[in-house]
Formats: C-alpha cells, structure tokens, sequence
C-alpha cells in the first residue's frame, strides 16, 4: 500500500505548530505527530505592524527544529501558513524569503477567507458528525488570536460567512491599559464587541433559528473546555457554569487550573466573552466542540487535492452559494445572472483544448458572472468601478485575495476598457499569469452577457462547436435577437484576439 507523509505547519498568532500525517487511499489519512511551540507573533504584529527581529529570529530556529522532525518523519510534501499576525505586518513578503533563505521552508500566507475555509473543511473532516449538524440551523464560531469568523448553515447549505477583528489577542491588545482600571473585564469585552455583534444580529439573523454552535479555533478553545469534552458536546448551561466559574479567576489561577502558561491563559477571558456573547444572540440549544485545528483543516485540502479523500460535501458548492448571496445582497438579477452562467459554461467547457483552463477557473469564472452586475446597486453610471470595489472589499470563503483580484478585474473589463500588460499603472497589480487568466474570463464573460444584454433569455439553447482553430456558435431562439446579435460582434474581436481562434456566430429559429 503507498503511503504518503505529509506536514502541516501554522504560523499563528500566539503559536507555532505542526503536525505530521500518514496518507492513503486505503485509510484516507491518520495523524503521526502533533508538536507546538508558543510565540506571541501577534503581540507586535497587531499593535507595530512589524515583528521584531528577535521574533523572526526564533519564528526560524523553530522551523529549522520542525524541518529535523519532517526528514526523521519521512515527510515528502508540507504546507505551511501563516494567518492573521503576517497579515497586518506591512512587509510579509520580506518576513518570508528571510525565513525561506534561513529553514528552506516556504510559507504561504493566508487570506482570511481561505484560513477560515480550511478550518471549515477540518470540521468536514469528521463526516458523520458534520453532515448530521447542519441539517439544522447552526454556526461555526471559529475564534482565533486576531479574527473572528463566523459562519451559518442551514439545511446543509452554507447561508452567509462573516468576519470580525475581534480575535482573542488582538483584544487583549487594545484593552489591556484598560483592564488595570475595572474589575470588571468581561463587562469591559462585552461593551467594546457589542456594535459589531448588534450590526450582525440586525443584518444576518433576521428569521434565522441558529439551534448549534460548532466552536472551533486553536488549542486554546480546547483547553478551556477540557472538562465537558468526553463527547464533545456542551449545552448551553454547561456553558454558562464555566463562564460563570471562569471570567472572574486571575490570569495565574487559570494558568495554574489549566496548566498553560501565564501568557495563554491571559486569553481565556476574552475567548470566554466571545463565545458567551454569540450564544446568547444565537439562543442556540448546544455547543460541538470538535477538536480540530487548522492544521487538520491543511492536512484534509491536501487529501483531497491529492484524491487520498474523496468528500461527501460539496466545498465548491458552498464558495458558490456565498457568491450567490454576496449578488442577492446588492439586487442583482437572479434570471439573468442564470442564463448568463449557463452561457458562460457551455463556452467555456467547449473550448477546454484551446483555453489551457481548469476547475478552479471555470469556478471563478462562475463567480465573476455572478457579481458582474452587483455594482449598480451603487452607481448605474459607474457600474464597472463599483463592482470592482465591491468584490475586492468583500471576502469570499474559500478564495484567496489574488483569486477575489482576479475575478474583480474580469468583471471591471466586462464593460470597460481592456488594460494590457505593461499598463498596470491603470490596472490591477496582477502577475503574468493572472494577467492571462483576466484576459480569458474577461473575453467569456463578455461574449455571455453580450448574449443576454435584454435580460430577456432569448437565448433558449447554445451550442458550441470546435472545429480545429474556428469555434461555431449556434444560438436557437425563437425571438428577435437583433440586439444580441448586434452587440456580440463588438465582442468577437477581443475574445478571437485572447485565444487566437476564429468566431463563427450561427442563428437557429426555432419554429
């Protein structure tokens, strides 16, 4: 039976670990080793925006220790990340090839999203569990060092996902001269987190009966909760017993009670107020708490991507649904957004030898069609700039922030000017390859919607031949398509000049 090692490392805010995994198609994946390293990496990065270099110093003696463990492990693959403490530095990209050039480890920082998306699928590690959870209405509180994020399902689809600045340190952080003054912290947390958690119940909870909780984060979230964890199931009393025993006892009692150190247990507080804060705007029944990380969440997108797991839910789906949710929020036209896609798609899989285009390109290609429209909620005049905007300020689960720029870009060019490469003091700061990738969407999503400018999906059936470097399309409808028609040849140039292929546009009527 082939076996495959692998390890995944997190770089997070208050901590740095690692575990090793055992792959195969046989067994899925089982964990070999789980070793963790306290540095509070966010202390500096959330208050200077930089990191010390003593902390770089010891971020890198680490790594060099967990690159002995890999070679005594066997590794042959790892992926490491970093979250939210490398994101707020304002040189990442010099904190990594430092450590590159001194461990040979090169580390990948993680957008918001895609962090929360791989703690999301770590959860969906435990099928049976998962898939049983949210067939009511339940959320994922996944509660880290500098964010919060908290998402909801319902009926096994994922309805919204928000994040919030609210982790456990980044909170400590900004009111630790405060918490000198009162001897009341939690009521100090729970007045500073109180708008955001109003605004979100005002805006996502209306309707919504949130039965569950999955909480989840790091080893912290673990730890407080050691006691009620003999099925991983708390209910809401139990919960308020251990707040009520908790938020009142010194960071040296909770250190010593939980046998963690002084500078963790400075984070039980705020982590105990947040949780307690969401349940009681949730009034949800129980609470799961999993006991999974980051890691597991890595090490399951590993799996998959390598086909050692095949799972029964459907991640893809659910970036979709979001997407879809985003477009609904800003009033964008379900009908057309439909018949957009569909056009979209069968250009797009027609086309497969010619485009060099995979799956992850045809789902962001879905996506862009689906937000091309949402900036006339906006502006009608500026309808391409706004929607811009609003796709780059508004996280997409499970997509990186390139990916959110690329999908941006494209829908920017629908209906504006193409800015070539070597004009990037017009455009996005995107690679050569990025460049390329908004080049095709850019010249599919065109064509689509050009295809149903009327928003009357006149278009009842396409079909789309190759034919060595000439691409037939054959439009059946039953109405006057003079507009579309007339609108799609301004479109031709562009699309045959992107994939160097002749545009042959073909009417069929329909009797």
């Amino acid at each position: 039976m082939a076996m495959t090692t692998f390890a995944a490392i997190d770089i997070g805010s208050y901590e740095i670990s690692m575990k090793i995994f055992e792959f195969s198609k046989k067994i899925g994946f089982q964990e070999l080793n789980d070793v963790r390293y306290r540095l509070e990496i966010g202390k500096g990065a959330y208050s200077s925006g930089r990191l010390e270099p003593e902390t770089v110093d010891t971020i890198c003696v680490i790594l060099k220790d967990f690159s002995g463990m890999m070679k005594e492990f066997g590794v042959t693959d790892y992926r490491a990340c970093a979250t939210s403490a490398f994101r707020e530095i304002v040189n990442p990209v010099i904190v990594q090839e430092q450590i590159f050039q001194r461990t040979g480890i090169r580390v990948e920082i993680l957008s918001n999203a895609e962090q929360h998306f791989l703690g999301y699928k770590s959860i969906a590690a435990i099928e049976s569990g998962f898939k049983k959870i949210i067939q009511k209405g339940t959320a994922i509180l996944d509660v880290g060092g500098g964010n919060l994020q908290v998402s909801l399902f319902d009926k096994d689809a994922l309805v919204t996902t928000q994040s919030f600045k609210m982790g456990s340190m980044r909170i400590r952080e900004r009111l630790k001269e405060l918490e000198k003054t009162t001897t009341h912290y939690d009521q100090l947390i729970k007045e500073f987190i109180r708008n955001d958690l109003t605004a979100f119940q005002r805006l996502y909870l209306k309707d919504r009966d949130i039965k569950n909780v999955i909480l989840m984060g790091d080893f912290l979230t673990d730890t407080i909760f050691q006691e009620e964890l003999e099925d991983h199931i708390i209910t809401s009393e139990e919960f308020t017993k251990s707040y009520e025993k908790t938020i009142y006892k010194t960071e040296h009692a909770l250190a010593e009670e939980m046998d963690i150190d002084p500078e963790y247990a400075s984070l039980v507080i705020p982590t105990m107020v947040i949780c307690k804060s969401f349940l009681e705007i949730f009034q949800a029944e129980s609470v799961w708490v999993p006991g999974v990380s980051l890691l597991d969440g890595i090490a399951y997108d590993y799996g998959e991507k390598k086909k050692f797991i095949k799972s029964v839910h459907n991640f893809e789906n659910d970036i979709l649904v979001a997407s879809r949710n985003i477009a609904k929020r800003y009033s964008t036209g379900k009908d057309h957004i439909k018949g957009t896609t569909d056009i979209a798609l069968t250009i797009f899989d027609s086309m497969k030898k010619i485009h060099g285009m995979g799956a992850r390109e045809r789902l962001l290609l879905q996506i862009a069609v689906q937000l091309h429209d949402c900036g006339k909620y906006i502006s009608m005049a500026d309808v391409a700039e706004c929607s811009y905007r609003i796709i780059m300020a508004t996280e997409i689960i499970g997509l990186s922030t390139e990916e959110r720029k690329i999908i941006a870009s494209a829908v920017r060019y629908n209906t504006t000017e193409f800015v070539y490469c070597g004009n990037y003091d017009r455009g996005p700061g995107i690679d050569r390859q990025q460049y390329l990738l908004v080049a095709k969407l850019t010249a599919i999503l065109r064509l689509a919607n050009a295809m149903d400018r009327s928003h009357y999906q006149k278009v009842e059936a396409l079909r789309v031949v190759l034919k060595d470097r000439e691409l037939q399309m054959i439009i059946d409808s039953s109405r006057d398509i003079s507009l579309e028609l007339g609108l799609l040849r301004d479109k031709v140039q562009f699309f045959e000049e992107v994939f160097g292929i002749r545009l042959v546009l073909k009417r069929k009527r329909r009797v």
